[in-house]
């Protein structure tokens, strides 16, 4: 057994080293990573039975899966079991064949694609975001600043089922009480296309039935974008119920909660904006007013009433019921002392004078007072794109059409997809920094 580059690579039984070029690649590719945060059962105890795998290695084959974009469980094995070094040195415990030539036997070392596909669907997904976490680990000691800016943004997942083929006639194709039958898992939503420059052009509107996939990511002008957190839930569910899951995984891998966030309007929500407000950052998420008119505010921050005067902020707050306080606004001409000004409101007229109950927490008034069209707005909001690059290259990896079935298999996968976008991300980073202190070695020309 050898050392190389902080990952143990074994040597076969008739003294075979593994120097093969994908041996190296993805030596070099998982080496940047602490696998001790994969939990490994204790070998100190009696177990019957043959000595099992070790779970880091499923890991590790799994995710070679998702990058060699390997369509089935079929096809990773019929990879691994050409390459008898990269079986070696993924950790696979190996059936012991001296005629061999690697000195084990390939084919009984290397699990079936059935025990793959078993292995996938019953991992637990705390093993998959520890080692999504000890990717971000890394990325936060090699860039500078890193994820002051997050940004959030959901993805849409067909689920395997004739439902989503157009092509297959399906009686009540989008009833949400007919259940697919491949797929009990999914549930049916409403993936929309909307311009908000245009309000005129009509919102174009798809039912499908399937996940939704939600990442909190933030990204680098030298190396690029990165993921920091993921949550998958089924497609009927809003999204902004992704941001209490996602910015929780954020601070865990993080130690810290991001200066700003930039969103699109589907976050537009007080809760959201909440833990920026506290630290004195900024949420950039366009205003969604859900057919109210905008509010208008006068010079003290309080709202205006119809008449156009700013409204005058009563001493109490009381909760609301919904998890926030609240603040009642009251008529400027009656509240706090009467000034005998007349107004011909109706209310007015009852003797109460027009009442407005506000949220009361830094969050929906940061949402409230935001000044959408600043360049600080402006600037935090344009590194939205970066979860939308991520979904990209997700998307290439195969994210948006999974050949699977079930919550728990999709759900890992996404995560797998995800931590090999962030390896790919070290090893470019890495490979950046080598480049620079090369060149920066180099010996300054002396001028004659």
């Amino acid at each position: 057994m050898i050392q190389s580059q902080g990952v143990r690579v074994q040597i076969g039984v008739g003294g075979l080293a593994v120097p093969d070029s994908m041996v190296e690649e993805y030596t070099g590719l998982f080496a940047p990573l602490n696998w001790d945060v994969v939990p490994e059962r204790d070998e100190h105890k009696a177990y019957g039975g043959r000595t099992p795998h070790p779970q880091r290695a499923y890991v590790k084959a799994l995710l070679i899966k998702q990058r060699e974009q390997c369509s089935s469980m079929a096809r990773l094995r019929h990879l691994l079991v050409r390459c008898p070094r990269l079986v070696l040195a993924l950790g696979f415990r190996p059936v012991l064949a001296p005629a061999s030539p690697y000195g084990f036997d390939v084919e009984k070392t290397v699990p079936t694609a059935r025990w793959f596909n078993q292995k996938l669907r019953q991992l637990d997904p705390a093993v998959l975001q520890a080692v999504l976490g000890e990717s971000v680990c890394v990325l936060d000691e090699a860039i500078p600043d890193f994820a002051q800016t997050v940004a959030v943004d959901t993805k849409h997942i067909y689920a395997c089922v004739r439902e989503n083929n157009p092509k297959v006639v399906v009686k009540a194709r989008y009833d949400p009480q007919r259940q697919p039958k491949a797929d009990r898992d999914c549930r049916l939503g409403v993936k929309r296309r909307s311009n908000q420059a245009d309000p005129d052009k009509p919102i174009e509107k798809e039912l499908l039935w399937g996940y939704g996939s939600g990442i909190m990511t933030t990204t680098h002008a030298d190396y690029g974008d990165v993921v920091l957190a993921d949550y998958t839930q089924p497609f009927h569910e809003a999204d902004v119920t992704y941001f209490a899951p996602l910015l929780t995984r954020t601070q865990r891998h993080l130690g810290r909660t991001p200066r700003h966030l930039a969103a699109d309007a589907a976050f537009d929500a007080w809760s959201v904006y909440q833990p920026f407000a506290l630290q004195q950052g900024m949420a950039a998420i366009p205003l969604n007013l859900r057919g109210h008119p905008p509010p208008q505010l006068g010079p003290h921050g309080y709202h205006l009433c119809p008449q156009g005067r700013e409204m005058s902020p009563s001493y109490g707050y009381f909760d609301h019921g919904r998890g926030h306080q609240v603040q009642m606004l009251r008529c400027p001409l009656l509240h706090p002392a009467p000034t005998g000004q007349r107004c011909d409101h109706v209310q007015f007229a009852k003797g109460v004078g027009c009442e407005k109950h506000i949220n009361a927490e830094a969050g929906g008034r940061l949402r409230v007072a935001l000044d959408r069209h600043s360049e600080t707005f402006r600037f935090i909001y344009r590194q939205r794109t970066s979860a939308e690059r991520i979904n990209a290259q997700a998307k290439a990896f195969g994210i948006e059409r999974p050949k699977l079935r079930n919550l728990a298999s999709i759900r890992n996968q996404n995560t797998l997809i995800y931590i090999v976008i962030n390896v790919q991300a070290i090893q470019r980073i890495r490979c950046i920094k080598a480049k620079k202190a090369a060149t920066d070695a180099l010996p300054i020309p002396r001028l004659c």
